[in-house]
């Protein structure tokens, strides 16, 4: 999405028409692969809490390099301390939030 949205930002002499047809068709192909991505990922027992912090940091990270290639900008402290907390919104939304009980010395000696 990040060239179907940002792409455009250089050409600033192409009508608004054509920049929209022209992300629409690039945007449908990256939705051809997001839509499966996201039923297989959530089949395999990623929540949909999950699913869409793992898109906006994936998202994210291409828009890092694709902004300093393609819109030769560059990120500030800012940007980069942003980026830091998405990094700790993956953490909590990954980590085992179940409270946890230790085994008792019965479980480890069956097995179970």
């Amino acid at each position: 999405m990040t060239v179907a949205w940002y792409g455009h930002l250089r050409f600033h002499d192409v009508p608004l028409w054509q920049v929209i047809l022209v992300s629409w068709g690039i945007a449908f192909f990256e939705y051809c692969l997001q839509v499966p991505a996201n039923r297989m990922g959530h089949l395999q027992g990623y929540s949909g809490f999950q699913l869409k912090i793992m898109q906006e940091v994936i998202t994210l990270s291409v828009f890092v390099g694709f902004a300093i290639v393609w819109l030769k900008e560059r990120p500030t402290l800012n940007h980069l301390l942003a980026g830091l907390c998405l990094l700790a919104a993956v953490f909590f939304a990954f980590r085992d939030s179940r409270p946890t009980t230790p085994a008792t010395t019965e479980q480890v000696a069956s097995g179970g």
